[in-house]
């Protein structure tokens, strides 16, 4: 079981609080050894036609509470519950269960934000500032810096068909970054290997913590995650591993993943199962002058 630390108090309102929340997803399956195949009910619906529906936990509870100036790095394999988390905290998707709480509305930066490939890039740069509500004094005034973060010089006058899934999303962050949002969250658009690039978006999105903000990252490169983030939690199927340091956690993952794809499944659940039981625990508790936070 999770430890829970003493209870203290916030100085200020958290950007993001995570409130038990929980999600699950009911899926078909054509598996007929599930308990929805079974049973005079299961074996109605196969002479119909009609698929069975299993029940699928993408996200089991977790709280989290993610304070001002923080740069949170989520890691995990495929399947973890990354994006899921991504989804719920910006809103696009109600959790099962519990609840979560932004200080303003996030803007999700991923790597297939929709943009219109015919258009060229500056095109697609006031498309997508006035989207997020920019007007176009703003867009001009932000134009040449928009351009210079995302690297693409004169390429930004090409057509966004013709340029590499890097230079998209290079042009997606410095998109998203413009309008100086106070929760971005960015899945897997940093991972473009270009060296002055990272060093751009690092210098970016410190300054947007030093603004009073908040930053969560998606990325499967450890290298990212730790160059950028404060903070990092490890998910696995769905549930909280570790939060903790980001060298700490990435060494941890990084030798639970060497012992997996050695096939040393018993040395990685060892490993997983360590991290999990020095988690400290996060617990949301109510109270007349506001959030009272235990644990992290």
């Amino acid at each position: 079981m999770a430890a829970i630390d003493e209870t203290f108090f916030l100085d200020g309102p958290p950007c993001v609080v995570i409130d038990r929340v929980k999600m699950t997803y009911k899926v078909e399956s054509s598996d007929e050894r599930s308990g929805a195949a079974r049973g005079l009910k299961g074996r109605l619906r196969k002479a119909l036609g009609r698929p069975s529906r299993v029940t699928v936990t993408a996200l089991k509870e977790l709280s989290l509470v993610v304070e001002r100036g923080e740069s949170v790095g989520i890691i995990g394999r495929n399947g973890s519950g990354k994006s899921t988390m991504m989804k719920l905290i910006s809103g696009q998707t109600a959790p099962t269960e519990g609840g979560v709480y932004a200080s303003s509305t996030p803007i999700l930066l991923g790597v297939n934000a929709a943009l219109v490939p015919e258009l060229s890039g500056d095109q697609n740069v006031v498309l997508g500032c006035l989207a997020m509500g920019m007007s176009m004094e703003q867009i001009d005034e932000q134009f040449d810096s928009i351009v210079e973060l995302s690297g693409l010089e004169s390429a930004i006058y090409l057509p966004m068909k013709s340029y590499s899934s890097g230079m998209a999303s290079r042009l997606r962050f410095a998109i998203a970054a413009a309008v100086n949002p106070e929760i971005l969250l960015v899945d897997e658009a940093l991972n473009t290997g270009d060296a002055q690039f990272s060093s751009r978006s690092k210098a970016r999105m410190d300054e947007l913590r030093a603004q009073a903000g908040c930053v969560f990252i998606v990325s499967h490169s450890l290298e990212t995650i730790r160059d950028m983030c404060t903070r990092v939690i490890w998910l696995d199927k769905g549930e909280l591993i570790m939060d903790g340091s980001p060298e700490e956690t990435t060494d941890r993952y990084r030798d639970f993943s060497a012992h997996l794809s050695k096939g040393n499944n018993i040395s990685a659940t060892r490993i997983k199962d360590d991290a999990r039981a020095n988690l400290v625990a996060t617990q949301v508790l109510e109270r007349t002058s506001g959030r009272r936070m235990q644990g992290r």
